[in-house]
């Protein structure tokens, strides 16, 4: 029986972000009205990886009935072209200090958003709480301000030339021509303003809807019809045991989870040689698909910036889910502080040129929000940002839970490792023997001196048999647990 003295607990990549999701724990609220409090909250403090105009995934369970669910409100591509060639796209860099990555972003990038109909989903399979009250401590963050924190600053600098890109975008970003710096107060009124109306209104029908359709004018492939047509869908997901647990993947057309199932089916033991060759054996089946998953689903795949929460409440309901904004398009929706997704600008979406990306249809991710279920009754959630890694840091982190019985903790901070087109990484911290196989088996690697957010972020929570609750933020991408008494 669950200790009465703990409600719940959380893991998410903001401390913020998991005390919204805290504040209804305590309440004893429901897992899946907890992760909608915390998604309003990252939209606030996570503003590079989470926004109103973006999508995600959300993997939840029902403690009653056992039930599973895959909600899927990732973007989809517009119904029309609209512009021809790269019309309304522009080129810019990222700067990650050794190196810079180019980036599209413009009008023309915005695939159709499904962030807010998800949240919508999500919320009926909940006890029901109204947006306005789930809605409300990011409301009252966003007016009153948030201390930037070191990593968010991080990240803000990395994607300067995106938040910048636009003078109502520099005007929020970075007031007096510098980014925001770290320790400093950002205010985001309209955002707060959005969150708001988002909350009585909905998205597609709202002035919010209005003024996104507008900003697509004669610049973007979007219309009021995209935004109105738009459905959240509900999907079973894919199920595969693994040791004596269960484990539940994000389904077709997603393609995190067939890819994480091909992985696990093909190891044995969490040796760093065994996982290195399932791997391995895993990234050679994406690129027998002429190199990217996308070919096998016919299906393109989107896999960038992300983040991820994780919730399981007092009477053992769990939600894990994933979100992403791209990079953002450089443009704020009006005077509502926060930006389109930039998703139709990526490479990995549309590699023959911004004219080329199917119309109408939901685009598939790497992301994988995930449910355990133990042998012995117990339940984890789990799920991670990390762009491609994403599949090699929830393989590891499952293997580690279901093979070999880890503590949260132990699973989600262990070295990890990531092979594509035959080369690894990997995190150095491997005992002797076991970095001299895996290097020795990859002459083509890479040592990384220490823990890295290029491992992905795989923030989890658990609840045990015996009813005792436990979390893992995973320190690479600033994570943080809480559990709610």
């Amino acid at each position: 029986m669950t200790d009465i003295k703990q409600k719940g607990v959380v893991a998410a990549g903001h401390r913020l972000t998991a005390e919204a999701a805290a504040g209804v724990l305590r309440d004893g609220g429901h897992a899946a009205d907890a992760a909608i409090a915390a998604l309003a909250m990252a939209c606030v403090c996570e503003p590079v990886l989470a926004s109103p105009g973006g999508g995600g995934f959300a993997m939840l369970r029902d403690a009653q009935s056992g039930k599973i669910e895959l909600v899927d409100f990732f973007p989809q591509t517009p119904q029309q072209r609209r512009m021809t060639g790269t019309d309304g796209v522009i080129e810019v860099h990222a700067d990650f200090g050794t190196a810079t990555q180019m980036f599209h972003v413009g009008p023309a990038t915005v695939a159709t958003p499904g962030f807010i109909a998800g949240i919508e989903i999500m919320n009926e399979w909940g006890a029901g709480a109204s947006l306005a009250d789930l809605f409300a401590p990011a409301i009252n963050a966003a007016r009153t301000g948030i201390h930037v924190t070191p990593y968010q600053h991080f990240l803000s600098n990395v994607v300067q030339s995106i938040l910048t890109a636009t003078p109502a975008a520099r005007d929020l970003y970075a007031p007096g021509g510098r980014m925001v710096a770290a320790g400093e107060l950002f205010r985001n009124p309209g955002l707060a303003d959005a969150l708001e109306i988002m909350a009585a209104d909905g998205f597609a029908n709202s002035s919010i809807g209005q003024a996104f359709a507008e900003g697509q004018n004669g610049r973007g492939h979007l219309r009021e019809k995209d935004l109105a047509d738009y459905r959240a869908v509900v999907r079973d997901p894919i199920m595969i045991g693994c040791g004596d647990c269960r484990i539940s993947l994000n389904p077709l057309p997603a393609a995190s989870g067939v890819l994480i199932a091909h992985g696990l089916d093909r190891l044995a033991d969490t040796r760093p040689v065994s996982t290195a060759d399932a791997l391995k054996r895993t990234d050679l089946a994406r690129r027998r698909a002429n190199g990217d998953m996308a070919s096998l689903l016919d299906l393109p795949i989107r896999q960038r910036g992300t983040t991820h929460i994780s919730v399981i409440d007092s009477a053992g309901n769990a939600c894990a889910v994933t979100v992403s904004n791209g990079e953002g398009n450089g443009e704020l929706v009006e005077r509502y502080g926060f930006m389109p997704n930039n998703i139709l600008g990526e490479e990995d979406v549309n590699p023959h040129g911004a004219e080329d990306w199917p119309t109408d249809i939901r685009l598939a991710s790497m992301m994988c929000p995930a449910i355990i279920e133990t042998g012995d009754g117990g339940i984890a959630a789990l799920g991670s940002g990390g762009s491609n890694r994403i599949r090699s840091a929830m393989l590891q982190v499952i293997s580690r839970i279901s093979l070999d019985g880890s503590a949260l903790t132990d699973a989600v901070e262990a070295p990890r490792m990531h092979v594509e087109n035959d080369h690894l990484d990997f995190e150095d911290q491997f005992s002797g023997d076991d970095r001299k196989t895996i290097a020795d088996a990859f002459p083509d690697h890479r040592a990384w001196p220490e823990p890295n957010m290029f491992f992905g972020g795989v923030h989890a929570v658990s609840l045990s048999a015996d009813g005792k609750y436990d979390g893992a933020g995973d320190r690479r991408r600033d994570g943080i647990a809480l559990v709610v008494e």
